[in-house]
């Protein structure tokens, strides 16, 4: 079975989307379709030079969710999936390629969830860091054992997990990590505590847009982050969705049920190669590709 995932932040990279749009012509009109629902010209950061401009939260997500979501769509036949999944912000490339969401909706979805995030970072800082080398469960104790707000954000691949929350308590998860043996207790360079209760104020103004959102039984079963389970219902997928802003993204997880439920090929349709990297990392008899 085919199943097609999709990158979330991180992924993107300057230039990113730039050969699609002047070789393609369904590709043109979406971005150009893209910059008139944004209310700003988004491909020109996108296809620019600039890096730290691209890295701003508020536009980053929308940046990654086009150029998937457009790489589907040009794609044509070879677009042919049996399950879909998406890391964390991926999930709404995902849901746009199974038909739950229409192009226009995922993207104001997208946009919104953008801006939420990014107000709540702005509120309260908070951070990241990806653990190299302990187990899931080696983690996750320090964590609850660690004072103030730490939680395992981003079950990647076995012996790569991401913690999230305040910076303080963060810093002092990882000295823990450190003493504990892992190989590498880094901290990220990112805007925010993303997937914890820090997220807690985006959680909600996201919630009301989803709520207002037209949602359509999907096209084939959509694996989400915070259950790592298949699903087809519109009303489960919406609750998950909001879910998603403060609970782990259960990716190690949602790959090896996607196994278990039968795929043998992954398709990674977006920016870079990196679920790629972690699906062999979850089992490395899979076979992995590039959608271009």
């Amino acid at each position: 079975m085919n199943a097609f995932v999709f990158p979330g932040q991180g992924a993107q990279f300057p230039g990113m989307g730039k050969d699609l749009f002047e070789s393609n012509t369904i590709a043109k009109k979406h971005f150009e379709q893209a910059n008139d629902l944004l209310g700003f010209k988004i491909t020109e950061i996108m296809f620019g030079e600039d890096a730290l401009a691209l890295k701003e939260t508020k536009v980053t997500q929308p940046a990654i969710f086009l150029h998937s979501t457009i790489l589907s769509k040009v794609m044509g036949e070879r677009f042919a999936p049996q399950m879909v999944a998406g890391h964390s912000l991926g999930e709404f490339s995902s849901l746009v390629a199974a038909g739950v969401l229409s192009f226009e909706d995922g993207l104001q979805l997208v946009h919104e969830r953008a801006l939420a995030m990014q107000a709540a970072c702005d509120d309260v800082p908070g951070t990241m860091a990806a653990i190299i080398g302990l187990e899931d469960q080696v983690v996750e104790s320090i964590c609850e054992k660690t004072p103030g707000i730490v939680i395992a954000a981003n079950y990647n691949c076995p012996g790569q997990l991401v913690i999230s929350g305040s910076q303080e308590a963060v810093k002092n998860a990882c000295t823990a990590f450190t003493e504990a043996g892992a190989r590498r207790a880094l901290v990220l360079p990112v805007g925010g505590a993303f997937h914890s209760p820090l997220m807690e104020p985006a959680k909600k103004r996201l919630a009301k847009a989803i709520e207002n959102t037209n949602f359509q039984a999907p096209s084939c079963p959509v694996y989400q982050n915070v259950t790592a389970l298949g699903t087809s219902d519109p009303e489960v997928i919406k609750s998950n969705l909001v879910a998603q802003l403060t609970a782990p993204v259960k990716w190690t997880q949602s790959v090896q049920q996607m196994i278990a439920d039968g795929a043998t090929h992954f398709t990674e349709v977006g920016p870079g190669k990196v679920l790629q990297g972690l699906v062999k990392k979850i089992d490395r008899n899979m076979e992995t590709e590039s959608g271009t």
